[in-house]
């Protein structure tokens, strides 16, 4: 029982419950402070989230979860390799570009493999667009920090430009609806929860084979040799170069990934020309620290920023202004932030409770 308490894994899920349940406390005092008079119905209905809209509210968590899964994956993989890829926005809008130019004009696909073949491509146009920044670090010592920064305004720009010029419905300033035959296929969870998108179960499979990667494969073992220490990684006859890229890759094509999910997901959705980064990369940001770049981490960190998400749209009811919900959201994003140090904290409380025992007993 002890090993158990002791592991990695519960201090990770420690010292995130920890800033989780920090974050609420200070939303709290912001809710009473916005409406003092709606403060505890407001509270309880964001704590409630999508469980107060029955089964309907559920299906809406999954479906904005799915998003900031992927992107949370591509975080936390990136971090996992000692990299920070802050490029998931441009990642995600060019996969997203592809899939739909795919589920528009590629019609003559069959019907049972259109969607998928959309998400390969939007996977692949994100891997590209990851592997820049990767290629600049790698041969070019370029921070991978600002290379993802300057594509993803080039690929925000880039797509704004192409969406005219492609699939572009000018009455509403935004991308045709792909046809029926590239939507993703509900798997039939439909059955059990209404208007939910079938990419839910795309995400948990990458969350299981991104777990498999980084810690039952020798590919993942390298890539964390490297993150861990380039210069002992080539003493072992590791290729650091080759493997900054390929992290950098897998990373681009879980947010292009990402992208395509939403926009095949069957919700009549269609991405907008506007001068504006995809939130759904920032708030992968914050999933991946909340989840402490575990990828099991980061689906529940995912489907829990979410399911606040979705709390937060009803607290509308009560008088809040839809401001609210981003405000208790950023508060949460903050103080997940401090995950990594609250687990170092309580993992040298429990360093120091072992020192001390032994002392005792010498």
């Amino acid at each position: 029982m002890k090993k158990i308490f002791n592991s990695e894994a519960s201090l990770n899920f420690a010292s995130s419950v920890t800033a989780i349940i920090a974050g609420l406390i200070i939303g709290l005092i912001v809710i009473i402070i916005a409406n003092p008079s709606n403060a505890l119905n407001g509270y309880l209905t964001l704590i409630q989230g999508g469980f107060s809209n029955g089964t309907r509210g559920i299906g809406q968590v999954l479906n904005n979860a799915t998003p900031i899964i992927l992107t949370g994956l591509s975080v936390g993989f990136a971090f996992k390799t000692g990299l920070f890829n802050i490029g998931t926005p441009g990642q995600f809008v060019v996969g997203a570009f592809v899939a739909i130019y795919i589920g528009v004009e590629w019609t003559f696909l069959p019907g049972a493999i259109h969607w998928l073949v959309a998400i390969l491509f939007a996977a692949l146009a994100g891997a590209i667009w990851g592997c820049v920044p990767g290629i600049m670090k790698a041969y070019l010592n370029v921070n991978e920090v600002i290379a993802s920064i300057i594509m993803n305004y080039i690929g925000m720009y880039t797509i704004n430009y192409i969406i005219p010029l492609t699939v572009f419905n000018i009455n509403k300033n935004e991308t045709l609806p792909v046809a029926s035959s590239a939507e993703i296929p509900q798997f039939g969870i439909e059955h059990l929860i209404p208007n939910v998108n079938g990419g839910i179960v795309i995400a948990i499979i990458l969350v299981i084979v991104m777990h498999v990667i980084l810690n039952k494969s020798v590919l993942g073992y390298e890539l964390k040799a490297c993150g861990f220490n380039q210069d002992a990684s080539k003493y072992a006859g590791i290729n650091s170069k080759q493997k900054v890229v390929c992290s950098m890759m897998i990373a681009g094509a879980l947010a292009g990934i990402g992208g395509a999910l939403v926009y095949l997901g069957g919700t009549g959705k269609c991405l907008a020309v506007v001068d504006t980064l995809a939130p759904e990369g920032f708030n992968g940001i914050a999933v991946a620290l909340l989840g402490l770049s575990s990828p099991f981490g980061i689906l529940a960190a995912g489907l829990f920023i979410a399911h606040l998400t979705i709390g937060g749209s009803l607290m509308q009811i009560y008088g809040f202004i839809p401001q609210i919900v981003d405000i208790i959201v950023a508060i949460i994003i903050y103080f997940s932030a401090f995950a990594l140090m609250v687990k170092g904290i309580i993992a040298n409380g429990i360093s120091f409770k072992k020192k001390s025992k032994i002392k005792e007993g010498q």
